[in-house]
């Protein structure tokens, strides 16, 4: 463990060495940056971007105290599994390398959490318009012009107006919408306003009341998920972490010395290895499963 210390001082110091005058922690997070901007994925830059228009997005200190807890937690539980320096740096750097990926998972989030409150609002105000227009389209323009929405729902209802007039119907303008967003009011909220359209409904005013109440149920469901979803997280977390130390228990049951003989054997390093692995895969796809499908009914 002390020559662990020993060579992440040296590269401290050699970073500093190299780029005296320079603050290093913006160097490093400069550097990761433009890789990540270079390799990563479109769908990532897409929500990474909207997260930092919400105000979301982590600063470079905050990344950088991920890089630190994750890499230390890894360097401490790894070495003192293997008592094996080599491969405690194996797995830090297999721990950090995972961070981008989990910067992606919460981008996600905040994005689907962003999209679904402009999607309330968009099916909320529309009902409000229609019931003063009695048009879908001028429902649209109404709620395009009163400044509420931001975009991409706010360009996807500028593409369904121009549909509807070149059209001159609204069916291909609303599936376009029920397919880009596949929600369960946005899906109901279109559906009544076909059958309003080509029924020729004169008395609506029952049916949206009664759509607006379906709405506010769901989205009063979704908030409690939400909440749910957040104690459920920080317990996982802490589940997660418990699972980490059990071979930690077994080493203070066993004493230090008798634990080391006993990871000489290879099989036992083999056993070792698949509990990592297991452990960080279940953590993975709770942290998937936190932060995926929010706002879906």
């Amino acid at each position: 463990m002390v020559l662990f210390l020993l060579l992440v001082i040296a590269v401290v110091i050699l970073l500093y060495r190299n780029y005296k005058g320079q603050n290093i922690s913006k160097y490093i997070t400069d550097q990761v940056q433009a890789i990540y901007d270079r390799f990563a994925p479109y769908s990532y830059k897409v929500v990474r971007e909207k997260t930092k228009q919400l105000g979301q997005e982590y600063t470079a200190r905050q990344y950088l105290i991920q890089v630190i807890v994750m890499g230390g937690f890894a360097a401490i539980v790894t070495y003192m599994y293997f008592y094996n320096i080599i491969v405690s740096l194996i797995y830090v750097v297999v721990a950090v390398s995972f961070i981008p990926y989990l910067s992606f998972l919460r981008c996600k989030r905040v994005y689907s959490e962003f999209i679904f409150e402009q999607i309330q609002v968009y099916t909320t105000n529309v009902i409000m318009e229609f019931a003063t227009t009695q048009s879908f389209v001028k429902s649209l323009e109404g709620v395009r012009d009163s400044g509420i929405l931001e975009d991409p729902v706010l360009s996807d209802i500028n593409h369904m107006i121009d549909m509807a007039y070149e059209e001159g119907s609204i069916d291909g303008a609303i599936n376009f919408m029920s397919e880009k967003y596949p929600y369960y009011i946005v899906k109901n909220m279109h559906q009544l306003f076909l059958q309003i359209t080509k029924e020729g409904a004169k008395d609506t005013g029952e049916s949206l009341e009664n759509m607006q109440l379906d709405i506010d149920t769901l989205v009063e469901s979704v908030y409690r998920d939400r909440m749910d979803r957040a104690t459920f997280h920080r317990k996982f977390l802490q589940y997660g972490i418990m699972l980490f130390l059990l071979v930690m228990l077994v080493q203070y049951m066993l004493g230090n010395e008798s634990y080391i003989e006993l990871i000489k054997a290879t099989w036992v390093q083999i056993v070792l290895h698949f509990i990592i692995i297991f452990n960080s895969y279940y953590l993975l796809k709770g942290e998937k499963y936190y932060n995926e499908n929010v706002g879906v009914e």
